[in-house]
C-alpha cells in the first residue's frame, strides 16, 4: 500500500544546494516525489555555517523502518558522518517529519518527528507543501504550528525551486 511521507532535507557542509538536489534524485529510487518546497536558508542550531533546508512529499510503498534505512544510506552516499555531537554540521540530513497522520514509535524511529513543532527550518518548507496536514499528536495543522512558532532563529526563502 502506498503512503505519502513528508521528509525534511538539510545540509550545511560542502555544496549544500547540490546535496539537496542529489538527495531528491536518490529519494526517487524509493517512490515518487509528489510535492517539493522552496529552498530555505536557516541559521544553524549548532556550529555554523547556515543550513539550506527543504521538504518533499514522497509517495512510497516502503514500510517506515525500510524508508529510514534508505534515508540513512542516502546520507552516507552524500558523505554524512554521524558523531555523538548533537546538532553537528552535516553534508546531508534527511528526517521523516510526518507519515500521513500516523503515529509511529519504534526503537529507531519516532514519527511525527519529536521536535517538529519547535523547528522553523522544518515547518517553513513543510507548510508550503502540506499546510492543512494535521500533526496527529498536537491535533493542529502545519500552517497553525508554523504561525505559532516562536522564531528565535532566522529562516528565509531563497528560491522557489531547487
Amino acid at each position: 500500500m502506498k503512503s505519502v511521507v513528508h521528509i525534511g532535507l538539510g545540509a550545511n557542509l560542502g555544496d549544500r544546494l547540490q546535496a539537496l538536489r542529489s538527495a531528491v534524485t536518490a529519494l526517487e529510487r524509493h517512490g515518487t516525489i509528489v510535492a517539493r518546497s522552496s529552498l530555505w536558508e536557516t541559521e544553524a542550531i549548532g556550529p555554523p555555517p547556515d543550513y539550506l533546508n527543504a521538504a518533499v512529499a514522497l509517495e512510497t510503498e516502503l514500510e517506515p523502518e525500510a524508508l529510514l534505512d534508505a534515508l540513512l544510506a542516502i546520507e552516507i552516499e552524500h558523505g554524512r558522518v554521524r558523531t555523538n555531537a548533537r546538532d553537528a554540521p552535516r553534508t546531508l540530513d534527511l528526517d521523516i517529519l510526518l507519515w500521513e497522520e500516523r503515529v509511529i514509535v519504534h526503537q529507531r524511529l519516532e514519527v511525527p518527528h519529536p521536535r517538529l513543532a519547535e523547528r522553523a527550518f522544518a515547518l517553513e518548507p513543510l507548510a508550503e507543501i502540506a499546510p492543512t496536514l494535521r500533526h496527529p499528536l498536537l491535533h493542529r495543522n502545519i500552517a497553525d504550528l508554523r504561525a505559532a512558532l516562536v522564531r528565535n532563529r532566522r529562516a528565509r526563502r531563497i528560491t522557489d525551486t531547487f
